[in-house]
This record gives structure tokens, sequence and C-alpha cells, in this order.
């Protein structure tokens, strides 16, 4: 069966899309076939895999990680979908957009080729430890929709290579977790890398942008530069405890594939 994709990216975190509007072409998207498509060697390489859906709401956005397993979120994934949306007249140009995900429903707004989304509260639930190696550090416990693990460092190169999974509390952590290494750059300004579950470390992560823009800044509102491998990213955050996070969204190629 061949069937159509598209190719895109959100600082560099990469995404295949495949348009399934009624779902009938997917079904229920075999974890086998989410990592053949991923892998980037054999297949068209990419973080994950964007499913897209009509939902009663509007749209769905059906988010698998790159070894195929379910997410709740994706901060750069959603902005990559409402790209999509808008680029091909599925939803109209001068309105924000309402998707749903695992994590219920967010609102997408454009700004040309930049994308706001607001994605609910980020809630920081205490603290944990992670472990590359031989070496632990403190982390910080926080849920946006997914679940981080936010650890300070003097330097990002403290994490060595992330090609394996940090080690972490898998009471804590049942479905696993996103680590993210930050270092303060300035006032309002932090920079990060981060091992995403199930895809590796990645060049750029959306709610880990947001986690770690929170744990770094603590309680209150503000406004973040948060620089990562793939680019730039902004994160605010509102009296209520909203997060919205804002950055460019790419379509990059498009075609078909039997994968």
């Amino acid at each position: 069966m061949s069937y159509p994709f598209l190719k895109g990216h959100g600082t560099e975190n990469d995404f295949v899309l495949l348009s399934d509007h009624d779902g009938s072409v997917h079904g229920d998207l075999p974890a086998s076939r989410v990592r053949a498509l991923c892998d980037r060697r054999s297949g068209i390489g990419a973080d994950g895999v964007l499913r897209v859906v009509r939902a009663s709401s509007g749209w769905f956005m059906d988010y698998r990680n790159a070894d195929g397993s379910l997410a709740e979120m994706c901060g750069n994934g959603i902005r990559v979908f409402a790209r999509h949306l808008y680029d091909e007249g599925l939803v109209p140009a001068d309105e924000p957009v309402r998707i749903s995900t695992r994590d219920g429903v967010k609102t997408v707004t454009r700004h040309g080729d930049f994308f706001s989304a607001d994605l609910g509260p980020a809630t920081i639930l205490g603290e944990t430890k992670v472990s590359v190696g031989d070496r632990s550090w403190p982390a910080i416990h926080v849920v946006v929709g997914n679940p981080h693990a936010v650890v300070m460092v003097d330097d990002l190169a403290e994490a060595g290579h992330l090609y394996d999974e940090p080690s972490y509390d898998a009471d804590l952590y049942p479905d696993g977790v996103n680590v993210e290494f930050v270092v303060r750059r300035g006032p309002d300004h932090i920079a990060m890398r981060v091992h995403e579950r199930g895809s590796g470390e990645t060049r750029s992560c959306g709610t880990g942008a947001c986690a770690a823009a929170v744990a770094a800044a603590g309680d209150g509102p503000g406004r973040w530069r948060v620089d990562v491998p793939g680019g730039e990213l902004e994160v605010s955050r509102d009296e209520e405890g909203r997060v919205s996070l804002t950055g460019p969204a790419v379509i990059v190629a498009r075609g078909t594939t039997s994968l």
C-alpha cells in the first residue's frame, strides 16, 4: 500500500505527518510502521509521527514517538500540525485553531512562519534524580501534559552523550520521562539539551522547553528565551500558571511511501 506523507520540523525536532482524516488509511497505526517511517537509514527519518485525524471538536493530533509508543503531547509537533492545517486550507487562515491531543484541547495561533501554542499549566511536582553512566544529578519533576525531569547544570557538556536513555525513578515515571539538562544564560534566558523518551536525544523539545523554563524560574509569570541545538524557542507563563510556546514550524517535503 502506498500513501502520502509530509515531513516537517520545529527547531529541527522533526516529524512525519500522515493525513488520515477519516481514520481509514492507517487504522490504529501499528508501532512497527511508526518505527519504519522514523528510521533515519531505511525510512524517511523523524523523531516521531503526527497522524492528522478529524475529530468531533475539529482535529486530533495522534502523536507517536519514534519507537512507536504513544505520547500525550508534543509542543514542537503541534505547531507543525497546525501549519499543515493552515497551509492546506483545512482551517480558517485568520483564526486560532483548536487541536485535540491526549492531554486535552490546545489552541494554536499563527504569526507568519511562527506559531504560538497554549499548552495549559506546567506543574512542578517535586524532586527526583537522574543518572547518565556513573554520574547522577538531582532533578525537578515537571508535568507539561507529558512528564519531565529537569536537571540544572553549569555546562551542557556535563551530560556527555545522550544516545542511551538516562536512568530515572521508574516508580515515578512508569511510562518513561523526557530528561532536560539546562544551563542559565541570563535572568530570562536558558539553554538545554534533551533526551526524549522513545526518541533519544533530539534537537529540540517544545514541552521540554516549557518544563525547563518553569523549573529554572520557579513560581510566577514571565517570559523566557530557550536555546536548543536546533534553534530558539520562547516560553511564557501567565498569572494562572498556563504556559505558551512560540517558535517556527516548517514543512520541508512531501511524497508517497509504502513503508
